[in-house]
């Protein structure tokens, strides 16, 4: 999603000999002795690139025509000339021509006939010549389609799913946007694999909730499962603009003219107030999880303040209640693509995932470990399913400790109360800094140092009574691995990475399309403590979480808070916190009025996910705690166990 504030080289060209021998690619692999990857055989100088406009059906900008979607084609020429079929990789996306696609903003491009000349990213280069065709849906609204962008809504859903209807005979195409000349898709055999990042990856989602036939995989990249969460949380607004913004940061100029009720539909029908409406039902992908057929391989950054990993957790969840078949990525970074921040490895297993999802190829990727996990900066884990096996949750209790603010936190129910004051200007980072010491703007809760290694993996839950001395208040949530580490940099431009000057190359590039992109490296930041899972809500949303009322002032409310997924191993000589706060700043907007809040602890609890259950945990905080490890910075100077490191700020 665009960021606000309150924001070498293959060149194959297959001989017919050699593209008659490799026709046994394009089939599904025999039990016995099919082919285990595909491989650049044909000529992606010579690939067929067109464009056709599908009809979606809606008529959103109300021009008494249908609204046809542009649909851009790049295909390898000599399987069609042998009567053969390709499977499909599409990316639909809004942001073809108005921001770019990728970590250097590529965006499409075009000759005089106005076909597709340069694609974004890498996915033709690579794919295109083992036998793929690659296709970019500009969604309604955007680019060269009619329509409106309506933000995650029917039309910008059906963008999409039009095209696979019609990859799959069900729909129909024409060969320019207004012309009546009937365009086919004789050359594919439907299958077909959605991909993208961010908004992308979010239509990927809302198509295969649909359950359309011929959609065979999708590749949400730091995607969205509910467009009201990424706006809200509970109530508690985390962006000051609404999708009527969005809509329009996206739309071509023509549809700006055009979409006006649209854009008034979407600012009535999203309220600041963060009540659920109609609007955010229809924008709601987990509900319609039992519908999806596709499988998934999903990819996230832990750290991602954009898209918040509380779609993750959601969506996964729901998945896998419905059985569908699922891999997913889990980084360190912040709303960063894979193929920038590990890019080999991306490369090789989504030609390895799409192989066996669209060429039927038994390759083994199905049978390999659901979940890579990076634990520190590339450095990776796998596990056998995610969460993993052995995971259960445990009710952890906050009690008072020594000085007020600053609490313990363990298995015991504890009495007493903690108060803190509201305060906008400080944030999750500021709380976790500040963690040993007591300030008005929090209450903090901390285990004894670990003496063992303790796994997180999953969503957790934080329950809390709280008291309003004013009839609005915000809440925060935060868990805290407290102990010297060193993270990618998520907070800063690169959200953990750095951008290079040198290239590398990844398919088969032509005059108009290069597949060489500059490389990355991790940005690291050295920290005394790293938040690792956070929620939010608008205590008004107390006996409904569609819907907020006015508190009255020194009456308590007990409120439950989702905290975001995140698979965290707290090291053995670390500690883990739980943090109550209210505005967190940058990350939600504060209430209308400046509360103060008292903490009732005997009915405050946190529901957290470990490997090893609650008797995990007890093993961890008991017996003799560790040291905390010394971490190393990549110029070899060492940090000291329990140093006070600088914690990284800045824009989001």
């Amino acid at each position: 999603m665009p960021k606000r504030t309150r924001f070498t080289i293959w060149r194959p060209l297959a001989t017919a000999a050699t593209a008659i021998l490799m026709a046994a690619f394009l089939a599904p692999a025999s039990a016995e002795a099919g082919p285990r990857e595909s491989r650049p055989v044909y000529s992606y100088a010579d690939a067929v690139r067109e464009a056709v406009w599908v009809d979606t059906g809606l008529d959103l900008d109300r021009d008494g025509e249908k609204d046809r979607v542009a649909v851009d084609i790049v295909r390898p020429a000599e399987p069609a000339a042998q009567g053969r079929k390709v499977p499909v990789i599409m990316d639909a996306s809004p942001y073809y021509s108005c921001c770019g696609r990728g970590n250097e903003s590529q965006r499409k491009t075009y000759d005089a006939g106005g076909d597709i000349v340069g694609m974004p990213l890498f996915y033709d280069n690579y794919f295109v010549p083992r036998g793929y065709a690659v296709v970019g849906v500009d969604l309604a609204g955007t680019n060269r389609s009619d329509g409106c962008v309506d933000v995650g809504g029917r039309s910008d859903v059906q963008s999409a799913k039009a095209v696979v209807d019609w990859l799959n005979g069900r729909g129909r195409a024409y060969t320019t946007r207004t012309g009546t000349t009937r365009a086919k898709a004789t050359w594919t055999n439907g299958r077909t694999g959605m991909i993208g990042k961010s908004w992308d990856g979010t239509i990927a989602n809302g198509v295969a909730a649909t359950g359309v036939e011929g959609l065979k995989t999708i590749v949400p990249i730091s995607a969205i499962s509910s467009w009201y969460d990424y706006y809200f949380q509970q109530g508690a607004p985390l962006y000051d603009s609404g999708p009527d913004w969005l809509s329009d940061y996206v739309d071509s100029p023509d549809a700006r003219a055009r979409c006006g009720a649209v854009q008034q539909a979407l600012a009535d029908g999203a309220p600041r107030t963060g009540d659920l409406t109609p609007l955010w039902n229809e924008r709601d992908y987990v509900k319609d999880a039992r519908k999806v057929k596709a499988s998934v391989f999903l990819v996230h950054g832990m750290q991602d303040l954009n898209v918040r990993m509380k779609h993750v957790g959601q969506w996964w969840d729901a998945l896998a209640k419905n059985g569908v078949e699922r891999k997913i990525w889990l980084s360190r970074t912040g709303h960063v693509d894979p193929f920038d921040f590990r890019r080999a490895a991306w490369v090789s297993t989504l030609q390895r995932w799409f192989d066996h999802e669209l060429l039927g190829y038994d390759n083994g990727i199905d049978r390999e470990p659901m979940a890579d996990i990076e634990r520190a900066p590339d450095q990776w884990t796998t596990s056998p399913v995610w969460p993993p096996r052995g995971t259960s949750t445990a009710t952890l209790r906050p009690a008072p400790g020594d000085q007020e603010g600053v609490g313990t936190l363990g298995l015991r129910p504890a009495r007493g109360t903690e108060s803190f004051t509201d305060d906008p200007r400080r944030g999750e980072n500021d709380w976790a800094a500040d963690i040993d010491r007591p300030t008005p703007d929090k209450a903090g809760f901390v285990t004894r140092p670990l003496s063992r290694d303790l796994r997180l993996s999953g969503s957790s839950r934080v329950t809390v009574t709280a008291t309003p001395t004013t009839s609005t208040a915000h809440l925060s949530a935060v868990l805290v691995d407290v102990g010297p580490d060193t993270i990618r940099d998520y907070t800063a431009s690169g959200e953990g990475i750095t951008t290079l000057t040198e290239r590398t190359c990844w398919g088969a590039s032509t005059a108009g399309d290069s597949a060489c992109f500059k490389e990355t490296r991790a940005s690291t930041a050295d920290v005394g403590q790293t938040v690792v899972s956070r929620g939010w809500a608008d205590l008004g949303t107390y006996a409904s979480p569609g819907r907020g009322v006015p508190l009255t002032p020194g009456k308590p409310y007990t409120i439950t808070i989702d905290l975001a997924a995140t698979d965290q191993v707290v090291r053995a000589g670390h500690r883990l916190a739980l943090i109550v706060a209210g505005t967190d700043r940058d990350l939600i907007d504060p209430p209308s009025t400046t509360p103060g809040l008292t903490l009732d602890l005997a009915r405050t609890s946190a529901r957290v996910p470990f490997v090893g259950g609650a008797a995990a945990f007890a093993r961890a905080t008991s017996g003799t705690p560790a040291l905390a490890p010394e971490t190393r910075r990549p110029d070899g100077v060492t940090i000291a166990p329990r140093t006070a490191q600088r914690v990284p700020e800045g824009g989001r």
